[in-house]
């Protein structure tokens, strides 16, 4: 019997949809296929990421976060995750009726507002990126700078001109600290048990006092210790920026420091070019600043050949 013409138009779009999803797949097999001397360079490598608590609550993004460590993992790399939580503190303090000020944009913390701090980091906002990589198929475990002495902490020590005498004055941001010393034992535990480090960024005193600790200093802190091969500062801009305001893509510590000088580098991008050039000198082999609102901003910077925002090493090769 002969085909009739409603069976010949059936079988021409099947071929032609056939056709598409082969184009597709033949799509991605081009792009595993490029980045396989990228996966292979950073087979058995370390990478400290930091990720920041601003990123966290917009749409999709923890869930390409996650699916991109879990990736990360699985292709050979060793993350360690830093997290902030800045603005989930902010809603819990104001929930609380907790009054709070920022100092040169550090949080004054006192005794009320650490133990607020230390239950939203090392509590809530910890265990949600430790379920959101185990729904990605990966296997993480949430610690704090406090666990294992990872890290010792002491109170931040800081001057602010005052604008009436013009003298230098001590300024007081209670529980404030930085890192003292960074013993990474605990998180290569974590590493040779095959699960993902994922770290609140809240350390001890000698005294056994909790400190509240800037998270890109400790992601700083972290991968200088463990002589990381990466550390990846996710952000909420392209990177760092001329004063065209176009990307710099490539730069080195010498160059970083002479924009700080000159204020290309300024306001809240200080700090965290000033992180990453204390990571380098402490033996990581570049940090990266980028934007961690780009979807798999993680895999384009590790497994491309063009990468994202802006790397910082010891010399450039831009």
């Amino acid at each position: 019997m002969a085909s009739s013409p409603d069976d010949n138009f059936q079988g021409k779009d099947e071929r032609v949809l056939n056709l598409r999803t082969l184009a597709k797949w033949r799509s991605t097999a081009r792009t595993l296929t490029e980045a396989l001397p990228h996966i292979l360079r950073y087979d058995q490598k370390k990478v400290v990421v930091k990720y920041g608590g601003n990123a966290m609550g917009e749409d999709g993004v923890a869930e390409h976060f996650a699916q991109d460590i879990v990736l990360m993992r699985q292709t050979g790399i060793d993350p360690v995750v830093v997290h902030g939580g800045g603005p989930q503190i902010g809603a819990m303090l104001d929930r609380l009726a907790i009054k709070s000020h920022f100092v040169d944009g550090l949080r004054y913390t006192d005794k009320a507002a650490i133990d607020v701090v230390e239950m939203v980091l090392t509590g809530s906002v910890n265990k949600q990126i430790v379920a959101a990589i185990t729904a990605a198929g990966g296997k993480a475990v949430g610690i704090s700078g406090k666990d294992g002495n990872l890290i010792v902490a002491r109170k931040v020590e800081k001057q602010k001109k005052n604008p009436q005498t013009g003298l230098m004055e001590a300024v007081d941001l209670g529980f404030v600290g930085e890192p003292e010393s960074v013993n990474p034992q605990v998180v290569e535990t974590i590493v040779k048990a095959d699960m993902i480090a994922v770290i609140a960024p809240v350390g001890g005193g000698h005294k056994g006092e909790t400190y509240n600790i800037n998270a890109d200093t400790v992601a700083g802190a972290v991968a200088g210790a463990m002589k990381a091969d990466r550390l990846l500062l996710l952000t909420d801009v392209p990177g760092v920026l001329d004063k065209d305001k176009n990307l710099i893509e490539d730069m080195s510590v010498d160059r970083a420091r002479a924009l700080i000088a000159d204020g290309t580098i300024s306001k809240g991008m200080i700090p965290k070019v000033e992180t990453c050039i204390q990571a380098v000198e402490d033996g990581v082999e570049a940090a990266v600043i980028l934007d961690g609102r780009v979807p798999h901003v993680l895999l384009i910077e590790l497994f491309t050949e063009h990468g994202a925002g802006t790397i910082i090493r010891r010399t450039s090769k831009a």
